[in-house]
């Protein structure tokens, strides 16, 4: 993790966002943290969180019937 200080930095070269409240004569100490980030997922755990692309023959035939009462009614 890197980190860098910078100490009596002039205040009016702050980026607009950061000089709000901050009086631009002054100096202020900056500093700056490269956060961690976050660890991407292997594709062994993306595809384990997947729904399977297959249905079993018993879904298939329960989703046939109930499309098949549904034409019915």
């Amino acid at each position: 993790m890197n980190k860098i200080i910078r100490e009596h930095y002039p205040a009016s070269k702050l980026p607009e966002d950061l000089r709000a409240g901050v009086d631009p004569s002054s100096t202020v100490t900056v500093t700056i943290v490269e956060e961690e980030s976050e660890t991407a997922m292997s594709l062994d755990e993306i595809w384990a969180l997947r729904a399977p692309p297959f249905k079993t023959a018993q879904e298939i035939d329960k989703e046939l019937g109930r499309d098949r009462d549904q034409w019915d009614d």
